[in-house]
């Protein structure tokens, strides 16, 4: 008897070690600290880049004009979309960058005659979202986006019958996931930054990472079944991807035409089949090339996709504020916690980019807090959905510049509470196999008292 109460001890005390980063401390419902909430104004979001030639500054802003434009059934809008303009969705603070305050998406679902409902999951004052099916009907994996809405009904699309999918039947069956925008200011920098310079990043601070159960790493994006030796190869060119909510896309002008293509219904360069090939609703107007003038300038010869790659590639990005909230010296201890408690592990402060061909890009400081690699959030953020080699668990660690402005938080808008996004992050175990990499460093920031804890929330705000 006393052997097996010996071993079940040594059991428990084996179980709290390797649990010991699982069960937080205290309820961090009774804490005093609260987010401080969304600072007021667009200062220091949605201008351009410093030291842009004329000629790149006239690109920003072609680009930002074809980035705010609302499209038309003739302009090859549809036959499905989730709205009818990038800034609709990435308006937040300024334009280019995330959720706005009234979701335009309510009003666009009736808009010019439009027929749509609109889905139950879509609030007049909730986050702009897209819907993603986890499987298919037979039960094989899905993953992508079904767009809201069609353009049935509209005085612009005479004559087109065409069903919105059944998102409540989805909803039932607990096969509907959301992503909401991100922002896209600094996009150009964070672009810039070389695969060696996030490699390096990955590898350093081994040991606390290890100890705080950390990893993260490049999203694979490898063509069909592919097979690399690299870690890092994405499917054709064996470089890093770093865009998306999964680190999905490698630079802006396929993230750009992803967009295009997946969110307006808009076929370019990049993506030239229709997402909905329905006879009837098909509207884009085909453009007659024996009236191009042979002077056209350069900014007139981009595409659409060619200009919002360049508007976010040359897009500022957003500038903290040195007091608020809560002062300089609270935001500094802030800013010195969340690096102590492991924060900052993922969410690196700094990169670096390397020798870009544009000089305002070149050998510039990216303040971006961010790794940019895909980390296991376990269940609690589990979307089910693969992209490239970052699993159902795995999201890349969200730049947080901006972040002091934004309303919304995490992949699908879930929350605009602080405190709720971060302890969001926790969840899994170790003895399920699904532990979140996040659990011992939101274990840590549970840990804190109360006064510690408004500092880093106001550091973050601070951003």
């Amino acid at each position: 008897m006393k052997k097996v109460i010996a071993v079940l001890l040594i059991l428990a005390v084996a179980g709290c070690i390797l649990f010991r980063d699982e069960i937080p401390s205290q309820d961090d419902s009774l804490s005093a600290a609260r987010d401080p909430g969304v600072r007021g104004g667009a200062a220091g979001a949605g201008a351009p880049i410093a030291g842009l030639s004329a000629t790149e500054l006239a690109l920003f802003n072609a680009g930002k004009d074809d980035f705010e434009e609302q499209e038309k059934a003739a302009d090859g809008l549809g036959p499905t979309m989730n709205l009818d303009g990038c800034a609709g969705c990435h308006l937040h603070p300024a334009v280019g960058g995330t959720s706005p305050a009234v979701n335009p998406q309510v009003a666009f679902a009736r808009a010019n005659g439009a027929t749509n409902a609109v889905p139950s999951f879509i609030a007049p004052k909730g986050p702009v979202r897209e819907a993603r099916f986890v499987n298919n009907a037979d039960g094989t994996p899905d993953g992508g986006v079904h767009d809201l809405f069609t353009i049935a009904g509209r005085a612009d699309a005479p004559g087109c019958s065409l069903a919105q999918p059944d998102f409540e039947g989805e909803l039932a069956r607990r096969n509907v996931i959301f992503r909401i925008p991100t922002p896209v200011f600094g996009a150009g920098l964070i672009e810039q930054i070389p695969d060696k310079a996030i490699l390096a990043n990955q590898a350093n601070d081994a040991p606390r990472k290890k100890d705080l159960r950390i990893q993260g790493r490049p999203n694979i994006v490898l063509a069909g079944h592919a097979i690399s030796g690299q870690a890092n190869n994405n499917g054709n060119d064996g470089t890093v991807a770093r865009f998306g909510w999964k680190a999905q896309n490698k630079s802006l002008l396929l993230f750009s035409g992803e967009a295009y293509n997946v969110e307006m219904g808009i076929t370019n360069e990049l993506f030239q089949t229709e997402r909905d090939e329905t006879a009837g609703c098909q509207f884009a107007a085909v453009p007659n090339d024996t009236t191009k003038s042979v002077a056209k300038t350069l900014v007139e010869g981009l595409s659409a996709i060619e200009k919002f790659a360049l508007f976010a590639r040359f897009l500022a990005p957003p500038a903290p504020s040195l007091d608020a909230p809560g002062g300089i010296e609270s935001i500094a201890r802030g800013r010195k916690l969340f690096a102590a408690i492991g924060c900052a592990l993922c969410h690196t402060p700094t990169l670096n980019t390397g020798n870009a061909a544009v000089a305002a890009l070149r050998n510039q400081p990216v303040n971006l807090f961010s790794d940019l690699l895909v980390h296991d959030m376990g269940p609690g953020l589990a979307d089910g959905i693969t992209q490239g080699q970052a699993g159902g668990r795995e999201f890349r660690t969200a730049p947080l510049w901006g972040l002091g402005q934004r309303l919304f938080f995490l992949h699908d808008g879930r929350t605009s509470d602080l405190r709720e996004a971060i302890r969001a992050h926790r969840s899994g175990g170790f003895f399920t196999r699904n532990a979140s990499e996040a659990n011992a460093v939101v274990k840590n920031f549970i840990g804190l008292s109360d006064a510690q804890k408004q500092d880093v929330l106001n550091f973050l705000r601070s951003l």
